[in-house]
C-alpha cells in the first residue's frame, strides 16, 4: 500500500523506527534532563508528517489506515512518552472535532490541527466529577455567547494549546442529553490557567488545572447541537483513542523487553550470562508472549472500529485492560533482570518502568474498562 507521494508503508516504517532509535533519544535524554518537551520536538514532529499520518489525504494527511497508523505508533512508544503522546493526541484528535464540525469549523479548527499549526488539547476530566455524563463545567447562553464556568484538571498540553475541545453541560440539565462541545479559546478571558506539578513519569508533558468563570464562548465554536457534548467526545475521540492507548502498551513493553533481553545478554554472573539462567529465560518468555497477545487483541479491536462494528467500543475496552496490564507485568519482569542497577535514575528501563505507570489512568482506569464491558456483555446475555 502506497501513500500520497508514492512511499510505500514499509518505508515509512522504516523512517519511523530508525527516527524512534536515532533522534528520539536525543530528545528523550533532553526531557527528562529538562523536564520540558523542547519545541524543536514538535517542529521536528510536523516536519516529518508524523503529527498527521492518519488524517486523509484530502485534509492534508497521509491517508494511513488506522491499522497502519497502529503500527506506527507502536514504534513511537518505544520512544519518550512525552514524545508519544504528542503523536497519539494530534493523529487522534482531529477526529473528534471533524465529526460533527461544519464546513467552516473544518476550515478553521481541523485543517490547520492536521497541519500541525494549531495544537488542540482534549478537555474533559474534571476534580469534582466522575469522567462522561457526571460533567459538572456548565454553560448559560447568553444570545451568540455561553458563558462558561466549572474546572477541568489533568489536561494534557492545556497550557501549552491554542484551543481546548472542551465538554460541559447546560446550566441545570442532567445526563448526556443536556451536554456540549466547546473550541475555546486558550486565551479566553474569563479562565486561569495552573500548570499542575511534574509527574512521576511521562515528564515534559504540560498538563493544566483550569478554573472557568463565566469564560464567553461563541456558539458558533460549538459542535454540533446541544446535546451532542458526550457523542464528539466518547465516539470520535475515546473509542479509537483507547485502541492507540492499548498499542501505546505494547511498544513500551516492547522497548523494556528489548533492554531486558540486552541487558541480560551481556550480563555475566558465575561465568554465565543471566540469559543461561532459566528463571530469566522463563520470564523473557512469558513477556514475548504477553506482548504478542495484547498486539494482537488491539489491532482486532482496530478492524472492528474501522468496519464501524458495534462492538468495536467493548474490544476498546478490552483491548486496554489487557494491554496495560501486560505492561505492568513486562516492565516489572524487566525491571527485575536488570537487578538493582535498573533501579537508578538515568537508566533507560528506569525511564520505561515510570512511564508505563501513566497508562493505567489514561482513557479510563482499569475499572472504568470492566465497567464498560460488563455493560456490553449483560445487556447483549438479555
Amino acid at each position: 500500500m502506497t501513500q500520497a507521494d508514492g512511499t510505500s508503508f514499509a518505508t515509512l516504517a522504516r523512517e519511523v523506527e530508525a527516527f524512534v532509535r536515532g533522534p528520539g533519544e536525543e530528545y528523550a535524554a533532553a526531557i527528562e534532563r529538562d523536564r520540558s518537551v523542547p519545541a524543536q520536538l514538535w517542529t521536528d514532529l510536523r516536519d516529518r508528517g508524523y503529527l498527521r499520518l492518519a488524517a486523509p489525504v484530502d485534509y492534508g494527511g497521509a491517508g494511513l489506515s488506522f491499522t497502519q497508523y497502529l503500527h506506527l505508533l507502536e514504534l513511537f512508544s518505544m520512544s519518550h512518552a512525552s514524545l508519544r503522546m504528542i503523536v497519539h493526541v494530534c493523529n487522534g484528535v482531529w477526529r473528534s472535532i471533524d465529526q460533527f464540525a461544519s464546513d467552516e469549523q473544518r476550515k478553521k479548527f481541523v485543517l490547520p490541527q492536521v497541519a500541525g499549526d494549531l495544537r488542540v488539547a482534549f478537555t474533559l476530566t474534571e476534580p469534582t466529577a466522575g469522567t462522561g455524563a457526571d460533567l459538572r463545567a456548565s454553560v448559560v447562553r447568553d444570545g451568540d455567547t455561553y458563558l462558561l464556568s466549572g474546572e477541568k484538571h489533568l489536561i494534557t498540553f492545556g497550557v501549552s494549546c491554542d484551543y481546548w475541545l472542551l465538554f460541559a453541560r447546560l446550566d441545570g440539565s442532567t445526563g448526556k442529553d443536556g451536554t456540549v462541545a466547546l473550541m475555546v479559546d486558550r486565551h479566553v478571558e474569563g479562565v486561569r490557567v495552573e500548570p499542575m506539578p511534574d509527574t512521576m513519569g511521562v515528564r515534559g508533558t504540560d498538563h493544566a488545572h483550569l478554573i472557568f468563570d463565566r469564560a464567553p464562548v461563541p456558539v458558533a465554536n460549538r459542535l454540533g447541537e446541544e446535546g451532542d457534548g458526550l457523542a464528539v467526545a466518547l465516539g470520535g475521540f475515546l473509542t479509537p483513542s483507547r485502541i492507540g492507548v492499548a498499542m501505546t502498551c505494547v511498544g513500551l513493553a516492547r522497548r523494556a523487553q528489548e533492554l531486558a533481553v540486552e541487558h541480560a545478554g551481556n550480563r555475566v554472573t558465575f561465568g554465565k550470562p543471566l540469559t543461561a539462567r532459566q528463571a530469566v529465560a522463563f520470564a523473557l518468555a512469558e513477556n514475548a508472549a504477553d506482548i504478542e497477545a495484547a498486539r494482537q487483541l488491539t489491532l482486532h479491536a482496530a478492524r472492528r472500529w474501522e468496519a464501524g462494528q458495534r462492538d468495536a467500543g467493548a474490544l476498546s475496552s478490552m483491548a486496554k485492560l489487557v494491554a496495560v496490564d501486560m505492561l505492568t507485568r513486562v516492565t516489572d519482569k524487566a525491571l527485575q533482570a536488570h537487578g538493582g542497577i535498573g533501579y537508578w535514575e538515568g537508566s533507560t528501563i528506569e525511564r520505561v518502568y515510570r512511564d508505563a505507570r501513566a497508562q493505567r489512568f489514561e482513557e479510563g482506569t482499569n475499572e472504568i474498562q470492566k465497567t464498560v464491558i460488563a455493560r456490553e456483555i449483560l445487556a447483549a446475555g438479555r
